[in-house]
């Protein structure tokens, strides 16, 4: 089979144009940025129309190394719905360049089922997360300029919070000292870097429902706390109206196509580990005025991309998804069945029995919000009919849910049309109950990430450092502990340690430290050894991206 930069390259592409025609997106509503790509205006948000489409979660069993599939999944059952003769639109995040030139060497779908062009939306793109990470790094030019010009007035920060940001794995600048050499350099202080995608720029951009409400979560962005303990914010900087301008453009939404010619919003990029892991809402109600059916991607396992949909974006945005699909593969069940990564491809029933654990915590978990489920097997070649139906059996007959394969990766949306009926079907048998949350927003924080832990991750007890809580008590010093909380640990596991595979029953889960996004109105919870800047693995996928004859290679 071709790779998928062959497969990208293969396919003839529309004029942006005539995708946004076909969408019902009036012309002078978009602006092109090249014939292929476009931004959307978000005043096209028509909410009645919002609330009439089928809103669907695409999720996951807690992933490999090497993944799941869920954007592949994703793009594959709009393609699958397109073949059914329904109007169906997915909306994802933007690649990072982190991973893309670490592990991924991409994440635009793959086989296929991709959003093209591949090349530009894995790399620069319409410039998005430029200006997110522009307009981090403006913020922090300006209050250390602040600092330093305000110093003979008396004026100062006893506690910065503000750190600086970078869209490449670069474990070096993790811990940074700034200021050094002669006093004009400015002030010598602590300071680090962490990745674009976990930026509160990045959060206050997917969140934002429009250009004034994007002003306002970056005034309440806080800095730091001033030697008289009051809250410094972006607002007492008095740079939020230069912040809104670096990223007016990056706002609207951005509009491409699939490998199948149908419309895809691709917009905004946190991560699901140390971020809240969704595209943007504008993104989302846009793909919803335009969409029958509207199919939407939350990172890594359901633990986390999933519950933080449900408790952050849907709870902030008033979405409600009319049904979640959770994708699982032979491979990450047999992983979670104790098989290790180089014999995965062996055939071992065994093992993929002793999987199901997490497969079936996960379902139960979502259905704890109320959520209709569905499985998407994503089918590789490797793996045998046995296997197959040893899966579609304890989820049919075991765990009274639906399951299809998806083969959209080899066929397309001919791959995807049994996932797309039985969606279909789902939806129309089974009223949507209400979304019920993991939390109420007057818990205490404590009791927010208690019930998070020990319902979702199956933790017997929550632990914190003195860090963390210096923070708790800050959180409720400042008035912020009805915001939500974002747990930032490791994707690879229900618990903080990424070796503890399956399920993780009676583990002590220790938060380590918390991050007060005021601006995002969220609240971070970093738990584990999870890190906010990743490094780059032993041989980063930059050693196999190239450009020859004018084409790109390595991308993948």
């Amino acid at each position: 089979m071709k790779s998928d930069i062959e497969i990208a390259r293969s396919i003839e592409l529309k004029r942006i144009k005539h995708v946004a025609d076909e969408t019902g997106i009036p012309r002078e509503g978009i602006e092109n940025y090249g014939r292929y790509i476009a931004k959307v205006d978000g005043n096209l948000i028509d909410e009645n129309r919002v609330k009439q489409s089928n809103l669907i979660l695409v999720t996951a069993i807690t992933p490999t190394k090497a993944g799941i599939g869920k954007t592949t999944v994703s793009i594959g059952l709009a393609l699958g719905l397109k073949k059914l003769g329904k109007k169906a639109i997915v909306a994802l995040r933007e690649p990072s360049l982190g991973p893309c030139f670490g592990m991924k060497g991409g994440a635009a779908g793959g086989g296929y089922a991709q959003v093209l062009p591949m090349e530009k939306i894995n790399l620069h793109f319409t410039g998005d997360f430029h200006a997110i990470t522009s307009a981090h790094n403006m913020i922090s030019a300006l209050l250390d300029n602040y600092l330093y010009h305000q110093q003979e007035n008396g004026f100062g920060l006893k506690e910065i919070l503000w750190r600086r940001v970078l869209d490449v794995n670069d474990r070096s600048l993790r811990y940074i000292v700034t200021g050094l050499g002669p006093k004009s350099n400015g002030l010598t202080q602590e300071s680090g870097f962490d990745i674009t995608p976990a930026s509160e720029i990045m959060a206050i951009l997917c969140l934002a429902k429009d250009e004034a409400d994007l002003r306002r979560r970056i005034e309440n962005i806080l800095l730091g706390i001033t030697l008289d303990d009051k809250p410094f914010t972006v607002k007492d900087l008095g740079v939020a109206g230069a912040i809104t301008v670096l990223l007016k453009d990056a706002l609207h939404p951005n509009l491409v196509q699939t490998t199948e010619g149908g419309a895809a919003f691709v917009h905004g990029g946190p991560f699901a580990n140390i971020a809240h892991g969704c595209n943007s809402v504008l993104a989302t109600k846009l793909a919803m005025t335009f969409g029958e059916y509207v199919i939407t991607e939350a990172g890594f396992g359901a633990d986390l991309g999933a519950e933080k949909f449900y408790d952050i974006k849907c709870r902030k945005a008033g979405l409600q998804p009319k049904l979640t699909v959770i994708v699982a593969t032979a491979q990450g069940l047999k992983m979670h069945g104790g098989v290790k990564a180089d014999a995965l491809k062996e055939p071992d029933t065994e093992a993929l029995k002793r999987g199901f654990g997490n497969i079936d915590k996960h379902i139960r978990n979502l259905q704890s919000f109320g959520q209709t489920v569905v499985v998407a097997f994503n089918r590789y070649a490797s793996d045998t009919d046995e296997e197959v139906e040893l899966v579609r059996l304890h989820c049919e007959k075991e765990l009274g849910v639906g399951f299809a394969i998806n083969n959209a990766f080899a066929e397309g949306g001919a791959g995807a049309v049994d996932l797309a009926q039985l969606v279909v079907d789902s939806i129309g048998k089974i009223p949507s109950a209400p979304l019920r949350y993991a939390y109420n927003d007057e818990d205490t924080v404590e009791e927010k990430i208690e019930k998070v832990a020990t319902n979702i991750y199956k933790a017997s007890m929550v632990t914190y450092s003195t860090t963390a809580r210096k923070m708790l008590k800050k959180i409720h010093q400042l008035g912020v502990a009805h915001f939500p909380i974002c747990i930032a640990k490791t994707q690879y596991s229900f618990s903080t340690d990424p070796k503890m595979y399956g399920v993780a029953d009676d583990m002590e889960f220790h938060v380590r430290d918390m991050v007060i996004n005021r601006g995002a109105e969220m609240l971070v919870v970093i738990a584990g050894d999870i890190l906010r800047m990743p490094g780059l693995p032993k041989e980063p996928q930059a050693l196999h991206i190239d450009i020859q004859n004018g084409q790109i290679e390595g991308l993948s």
